[in-house]
């Protein structure tokens, strides 16, 4: 059986990131990122490769904008 501290690391549509008890089903809109294990190595894991934590949407529309001025 699973111990209640394992968790998975998920990501969503707009690429944030979180933390999902591993028991429990995941929530519409996220899925699984590759990682699970207790809640400090998936919060260590989320701060390695969450870099920038603005939404895809708003990553997107600030590279438009600045393509279209330059």
């Amino acid at each position: 059986m699973m111990g209640a501290d394992e968790y998975s690391v998920v990501v969503n549509h707009e690429e944030q990131y979180s933390i999902w008890p591993k028991e429990k089903e995941l929530p519409t809109g996220w899925h699984e990122a590759g990682f699970s294990g207790p809640k400090e190595d998936c919060l260590a894991h989320i701060e390695n490769v969450w870099t920038d934590i603005r939404p895809l949407s708003v990553r997107k529309a600030v590279a438009a904008s600045t393509a279209q001025e330059g």
